[in-house]
């Protein structure tokens, strides 16, 4: 298959083809929060036995840029959770939720034999009174296997206050004369392995990406709820490490391919300094493009998207691995290498596009029989040939052949952009 090779090898991370409500009563967001962005940094370490959270610091940052609504529902499960509540009360008052690099390296061999620790870091919005903050970490069947509550105070003296990073920024696309941070997803473009030289190139290769997503169903349909804006670090190297030709260059974000010793594999691991020069930046999603005519690339649900800028795909890989990091799709094609198996009979998978059958009626149930011949239940997905069903036979999530998007990927997008954009639940 052309696409990356192992780039989400643990993540189950995606999924929910129904919004699930947290039974809680609708509430203000001014009531329990500021307009203003709290940054938890977490260190997450562990091997494929055990995993523990560390909380490393607090930020205060500018402007919120996430939703005001429908704060304590969950449009996907992710790999995890992070859920703040009153902490007089206990009342449920936020909820977000990801997949980490650090979970997808528990799927890998390293992880029988080594220990190793990831950083990562959310933005949540700043309570305006104490909260107890809960991290959990699931498995591959939806069961706890790292926890962690903390309280935060707002008051707290050592939390951080942040200023504007160094990197120059700019929007690229508004569909507003002046930004609206509550009614349109906010997506950042981080230069990665661009030179001062090149900083041009870049803003003109972000010119791309954004004609490129939008140029594919149904975000061409979906434009106008959001807003782009290009973030330009300058690295010392032009372009990203490659390790198995031992060149390490020295760049803005710290990318390389060889992740997981997965050739194709192009990520970061440095999420704290990616925070840093995001720092005053509104946004939501993140895509680092890297200056680089070599395939590769990876995305991981609310964390990031990496992709390069050069390659003859790069249109395919980018809208493929934006499915990932922001729709909550998975991968449909297979291998049969993997070191461990991602979606176990027992289980059914939460990402929308993916069945075992468990479940199969939260699934694309409701959009059978087809008139139209494009959906169905194919087997093979996921990484495995068998166990495993797709929904349709091909789809831009399967191949770099197909021109869009297949029906029940289609409408997951949809119902995520509605999640964020909507507020009908308020």
């Amino acid at each position: 298959m052309p696409f990356i090779r192992n780039h989400h090898r643990m993540l189950a991370l995606l999924c929910g083809v129904v919004l699930a409500t947290l039974p809680v009563e609708a509430q203000s967001f001014d009531d329990w929060f500021a307009d203003k962005t709290l940054r938890l940094d977490y260190v997450f370490a562990g091997d494929n036995r055990s995993q523990h959270i560390f909380l490393k610091q607090a930020l205060a940052t500018t402007r919120w840029a996430g939703r005001k609504s429908r704060l304590t529902d969950v449009p996907l499960r992710g790999n995890g959770q992070i859920r703040l509540s009153d902490h007089q009360t206990g009342q449920l008052l936020y909820v977000h939720t990801f997949s980490t690099l650090f979970q997808e390296w528990q799927a890998t061999e390293e992880a029988q034999r080594v220990p190793r620790a990831f950083e990562t870091s959310y933005n949540v919005p700043m309570p305006r009174q104490a909260v107890d903050v809960k991290v959990t970490l699931t498995d591959f069947h939806d069961r706890v296997i790292g926890e962690m509550t903390h309280t935060l105070d707002p008051q707290d003296i050592l939390i951080r206050q942040t200023v504007a990073g160094a990197a120059d920024w700019r929007y690229i696309w508004t569909p507003d004369s002046v930004p609206d941070l509550t009614r349109c997803i906010d997506l950042a473009i981080v230069a990665e392995g661009y030179t001062e030289a090149e900083r041009g190139k870049f803003y003109g290769d972000c010119q791309r990406a954004v004609d490129a997503l939008f140029a594919h169903e149904p975000f061409t349909t979906l434009k106008q709820r959001f807003n782009v804006v290009a973030v330009a670090p300058s690295s010392a190297d032009s372009g990203p490490s490659i390790p198995r030709e031992g060149r390490w260059h020295r760049t803005a974000v710290g990318t390389h391919y060889d992740t997981f010793y997965s050739e194709r594999y192009l990520m970061t691991e440095a999420m704290h300094h990616l925070y840093d020069l995001l720092a005053g930046v509104p946004f939501e999603h993140i895509i680092v493009l890297v200056n680089s005519s070599v395939y590769g690339g990876g995305g991981i649900y609310n964390q990031l998207l990496v992709t390069t800028s050069d390659h003859p795909t790069f249109s395919q890989v980018l809208v493929h691995e934006f499915g990932h990091s922001y729709a909550g799709l998975a991968d449909e094609y297979a291998y049969d290498d993997g070191f461990e198996t991602m979606y176990p009979a027992d289980t059914e998978p939460w990402e929308p596009n993916l069945t075992t059958k468990v479940d199969f009626r939260q699934k694309w149930a409701d959009m059978l029989p087809d008139a139209t011949g494009r959906v169905g239940l194919y087997e093979g997905g996921g990484y495995q040939s068998k166990g495993v069903w797709r929904p349709s036979s091909d789809c831009r999530m399967r191949t770099n052949e197909s021109p869009d998007f297949c029906p029940v990927c289609s409408r997951a997008i949809l119902r995520i952009t509605d999640f964020y954009t909507s507020r009908s639940a308020e």
